[in-house]
């Protein structure tokens, strides 16, 4: 169980690295397209409105409600009935989410108008921010299909996770960084505005990724032909964990659409600085948390189906000790070195040639995003231990306190700090939607954070500290922003490199051990 949580995990982390790396790639090209002004703004924010929902209908709520039920049914009643309520799940959800697509589609206007307040106002007074709204009703008709694609492969993927083929929907979401790239050098051109370019790119991607997983469920024997289950008792329980599942598990994407709803009202650029910001944010989060999450979901769920309380504590212990192993030096590592990424990633093109420094801009975004990275990575980890246990309410209740408290942060903090503001909300929020879960599950007498892994945090702390003074000295020793492009990379890459190996050096020195890292059923004499 341990070694196969592990090398699951790490499938898991190696597929979202390569997504991840060439998802920087992409933003680096949007970066060097469209910079950080009026034209990234609409673009992200006509790409962030089916994020969001993708969030809700696909990896996010759904995900959360499909997998335990599957797991039960698989474990349960086998493969036959397995195809049966995969067949009503696609037909159900296929058919509900085709019909938002349209309506999202076709109601383009509106939903800008709703998310882009700021920029419809200022288009209804014949302000100079109102081609912001007409071109992001445009892109929204271009990037709002993409929502009907990457549902039915969530649940795909979502799938082929519970029968342990965890690589195959780990790499998908490459497909569709290659897409985006790909259009957007390709096509730039063809417009007088480059964001149209990224926006089919999203619309290409979301079909490539579709496509890609049906050999895989061919191959698995699961390719089934949709139907429509509304009735079905399965897809039922489905539903009724879905629907309070829509507003938890997204409360994070929620959080991040009221800052856009916000941020269209500030300065220009600030919906780009905070979704560069994110953008390096999610790198680790995806990487590590996600990651985690995706695996332990399964598990959790197998062992609640088999009323394994002890095992299901350790597991949870596990991956939260996995997150804090990893996130605690991303955080650090993040708030020191943001400003020679940012400069290697972004600063080129039509990003560099500004009167505004986005670099200082985006750096400072990132070290308010950091301050939560932990609790972000935290909540894909405790998440799950509602989710495989099919309680659905309780994080329901917690993202209602959870999304209050954001907007009590956001009205404190944006009127003094602007876009900061919106930035540091969210972690604080992210914070205390951790704690609260956590508390709830110990509650509950599900989960306690072990006395091992309160050890095993005061260790990594203190590797995190040692790390970041380090690297942080070594950093001050150079001049690079005169550099040039080439010797940046290779100093970030040294000062990566090193980070890594005093970080492990100390743990080691501590006494951590790769077994340790590996073992769920850690005890105290290890």
């Amino acid at each position: 169980m341990a070694k196969g949580l592990f090398r699951s995990g790490m499938i898991v982390s190696c597929m979202t690295m390569i997504s991840r790396i060439l998802g920087l790639v992409r933003d680096a090209v949007v970066a060097n397209l469209l910079g950080a002004g009026a034209a990234a703004d609409v673009f992200l924010f006509a790409n962030r409105i089916p994020n969001f929902l993708r969030r809700l209908f696909a990896e996010g709520a759904f995900a959360q409600a499909f997998v335990p039920v599957l797991s039960e049914i698989k474990e349960q009643q086998g493969d036959d009935k397995v195809k049966l309520f995969v067949a009503n799940a696609a037909g159900t959800l296929g058919c509900i989410v085709l019909i938002v697509t349209l309506i999202g589609v076709i109601a383009s206007p509106v939903i800008a108008a709703l998310f882009g307040t700021g920029w419809f106002i200022d288009w209804w007074q014949g302000g100079p921010d109102g081609a912001k709204f007409e071109l992001a009703s445009a892109l929204l008709k271009l990037t709002f299909p993409y929502l009907f694609f990457v549902s039915l492969v969530a649940l795909s993927g979502a799938l082929m996770n519970v029968y342990n083929r965890f690589a195959v929907a780990a790499f998908t979401p490459v497909l569709l960084n290659v897409s985006i790239i790909s259009c957007a050098i390709l096509l730039h051109d063809k417009f007088s505005v480059g964001a149209y370019s990224l926006a089919i790119g999203v619309f290409v991607g979301g079909l490539v990724q579709l496509l890609f997983q049906l050999p895989f469920l061919l191959r698995a024997k699961m390719l089934v032909w949709p139907k429509w289950g509304w009735k079905d008792e399965n897809v039922k329980k489905v539903r009724k964990l879905m629907l309070p599942a829509l507003f938890g598990v997204s409360i994070s994407q929620i959080n991040l659409l009221l800052d856009t709803v916000i941020a269209s009202m500030l300065m220009t650029g600030s919906i780009a600085w905070l979704y560069y910001s994110d953008r390096l944010i999610e790198f680790p989060l995806g990487l590590f948390g996600i990651g985690i999450a995706t695996v332990i979901l399964p598990a959790l769920s197998k062992l609640h189906s088999s009323d394994n309380k002890n095992d299901f504590q350790h597991t949870l212990d596990w991956g939260v000790r996995f997150v804090i192993f990893l996130g605690l030096p991303a955080m650090v590592g993040l708030m020191i070195t943001s400003p020679l990424i940012i400069s290697v990633l972004f600063d080129h093109g039509a990003f560099e040639h500004s009167e505004i420094d986005h670099v200082s801009a985006v750096s400072f975004g990132v070290v308010a995003y950091s301050v939560g990275l932990v609790s972000f990575m935290l909540i894909k980890v405790l998440a799950p231990g509602f989710y495989a246990r099919q309680d659905t309410k309780t994080p329901v209740r917690i993202g209602i306190i959870t999304l209050v408290l954001n907007m009590v942060f956001n009205i404190i903090l944006a009127p003094f700090i602007g876009y900061l503001g919106l930035a540091l909300a969210t972690s604080l929020s992210a914070s205390c939607n951790a704690y609260l879960l956590y508390r709830q599950l110990k509650k509950d007498q599900v989960y306690s954070f072990s006395a091992f892994s309160s050890k095993f945090t005061i260790k990594c702390v203190f590797g995190a500290i040692v790390m970041g003074v380090c690297i942080g000295f070594v950093s001050t020793q150079f001049t690079w922003k005169e550099w040039v492009f080439y010797d940046q990379v290779l100093l970030l890459f040294g000062l990566l490199l090193l980070a890594g190996a005093i970080y492990f050096l100390v743990l080691f020195l501590l006494g951590i051990r790769l077994n340790t890292i590996k073992s769920v059923a850690t005890t105290e004499s290890n």
